[in-house]
């Protein structure tokens, strides 16, 4: 307990130093710690990718809020592909197929041991370069397009009364569940196989669609078109988000990859050769008898990997890609002379942002474990 108590005093007394520190040095340099500055207008820079409605003139809190949705978009996208890409790559390092396991093995192990800030230039510069310019630009029919200076797709405009197709979504999605969870309780007492995952995905599409149609079609498409030397309209997906998300997937991917293949081998082979056994087929046997004892295994380093892709986003000022970092920590800092206050802001942003992922891994991994009676 005295150590302890010690322990705690020193924490406390090192805060308290360091504290005092920072006082003293503003008093020097006759400066205010705040976060006034947020609100002051405007802001003075334009930012090359925006979710939400935003120019020069607004204020840096604004500008912040815009830098924190892009660093937010960025991260999800990314999980996205690392999930899908690494759980397909680390069933392919287990294949019985010689090159499509060598094919895995090469990809992870050529992915894995090079920086990401590589891999995030190198992609940049194949966009960048490599695509044609916007006046030859790729297109499928005269609705998405693919270019260097971006990939432009139709932008959805909602009008009124279309309320209605977001309700009907949500009233779909519990639907869904509640599918879900009897399909799993009928499964566990008779043994009958409910194809939740179909049924829940017609409800899903079905029901906005006829909920949309009811409403006399409140939603309509902006659709990009070329005037000049550029697209007007429609969503915009710059080169350094494509370039920036795809690096940070594909590199993440391949140790979620690893991961999978650990989680995979942890399964006692007996499991396997049960199933099979039964006359499952080998599709059936990964998805319903190996991967749920995996998964025990996979979330913990799997949280990581989420983690680490996030934190990695704020690489995107390397190429130019307005993140929070670039934002809040960059631009702002520099025009207001606020550094201690936007760091303390940008730092504790991804702290939360952490926190929230762990939060949500923690719990879905509550939900996988194993229950012993």
């Amino acid at each position: 307990m005295i150590i302890q108590i010690l322990v705690v005093l020193g924490f406390f007394a090192a805060i308290a130093w360091l504290v005092g520190n920072v006082l003293t040095n503003f008093a020097a340099l006759d400066k205010s710690f705040g976060f006034g500055f947020l609100w002051e207008l405007p802001a003075n820079y334009d930012i090359n990718q925006t979710l939400i409605d935003y120019n020069n003139q607004d204020t840096h809190a604004r500008a912040a809020l815009v830098g924190l949705i892009n660093t937010g978009l960025v991260a999800i996208m990314g999980i996205v592909i690392a999930t899908l890409l690494g759980f397909t790559l680390g069933a392919m390092r287990l294949s019985s197929n010689w090159l499509v396991a060598r094919l895995a093995y090469c990809f992870v192990e050529f992915t894995r041991n090079v920086p990401v800030l590589l891999h995030i230039l190198l992609w940049h510069g194949i966009i960048i370069h490599t695509l044609p310019h916007p006046r030859q630009a790729l297109g499928l029919g005269d609705t998405f397009f693919l270019s260097n200076r971006g990939f432009y797709i139709p932008k959805p405009v909602f009008e009124e009364g279309s309320w209605v197709i977001f309700a009907a979504f949500a009233v779909a999605m519990v639907i869904t569940i509640l599918v879900r969870r009897h399909a799993k309780r009928v499964q566990d007492s008779t043994g009958r196989y409910i194809p939740a995952l179909w049924i829940g995905a017609a409800v899903l599409l079905g029901l906005p669609a006829i909920a949309c149609i009811a409403a006399g079609t409140p939603v309509s498409f902006e659709v990009p078109a070329l005037r000049g030397f550029n697209f007007q309209g429609g969503l915009t997906l710059i080169p350094e988000l494509v370039a920036l998300t795809w690096a940070l997937g594909i590199y993440t991917a391949a140790f979620v990859a690893e991961n999978v293949r650990s989680g995979i081998l942890a399964v006692h082979k007996g499991q396997r050769e049960a199933a099979e056994s039964l006359g499952l087929r080998p599709n059936r046997v990964l998805s319903l008898v190996v991967l749920p004892q995996a998964l025990r295994v996979i979330i913990p380093p799997l949280t990581s990997q989420y983690l680490n892709l996030t934190k990695n986003s704020s690489l995107a000022i390397a190429i130019g890609y307005m993140d929070l970092v670039a934002t809040l920590g960059g631009i702002t800092l520099n025009q207001t002379g606020r550094e201690m206050e936007s760091m303390m802001l940008v730092m504790l942003i991804y702290l939360a942002i952490s926190l929230v992922i762990a939060g949500l891994m923690n719990w879905f991994n509550q939900r996988a474990k194993l229950v012993e009676r």
